[in-house]
């Protein structure tokens, strides 16, 4: 496949390039500084753009079949990155008609599963509390994709690690698994892979946890 990645230079985003590169794909990494993206092989293009000018983010969708984006923020202050960037990216996916799209947003922003005990409630409470700017961005961001023309999956991961791939995780199309607390940067990557050719989480949220 020929696959658009953006936020290439974040720790999901340097996992999709490299996972996507050793499956054969040919990738496009967006990014704002090249000299971040340390991932380097046959088949990838490095593309430095602007990601508030959708016209100089044309060229890096055009023809792909695929777009996937690690965008968000990364701490509190930067609370607001995620819909500005999406809203560039989604307006230049359907200028060149590209339809496919896998963004990560956060668990809290999914349903709260049924079996959670006591102690996962009030974590997902405190954390929400915590992070309610960087978590009010991702509930905008996911506001315009879901009424965006794209066929569009919203990847929610829990609490992030620094783990190698295992591709041992839970996945549950429309909901959050039970007592999900962590997953590996990795893994979310190796997920948003698979899921991109999966019609089943089309226009889904998708939870994903181990």
């Amino acid at each position: 496949m020929k696959l658009t990645v953006f936020g290439a230079t974040g720790g999901v985003g340097q996992e999709i390039v490299r996972q996507a590169l050793t499956a054969g794909h040919r990738v496009t990494a967006v990014v704002r500084e090249p000299g971040r993206l340390e991932v380097t092989g046959p088949g990838l293009d490095v593309v430095r753009a602007d990601l508030t000018d959708e016209g100089a983010v044309r060229p890096a969708v055009a023809g792909r079949d695929a777009v996937l984006s690690g965008l968000g923020a990364r701490s509190r202050k930067d609370a607001g990155i995620a819909t500005r960037l999406t809203r560039t990216v989604l307006g230049a996916m359907e200028a060149e008609g590209v339809r496919r799209l896998l963004v990560v947003s956060a668990a809290p922003l999914g349903p709260a599963p049924e079996r959670d005990g006591p102690l996962d409630r009030a974590v997902r409470g405190v954390v929400s509390a915590v992070l309610k700017d960087v978590y009010a961005d991702l509930r905008a961001m996911e506001d315009q994709i879901a009424r965006s023309a794209t066929d569009w999956t919203v990847v929610r991961p829990p609490r992030l690690q620094d783990r190698p791939v295992t591709g041992k995780y839970r996945v549950v199309v429309g909901g959050s698994p039970a007592r999900g607390r962590f997953l590996g940067r990795a893994d979310v990557a190796h997920a948003m892979l698979a899921m991109t050719g999966d019609p089943a989480t089309v226009k889904q949220g998708v939870g994903i946890a181990y």
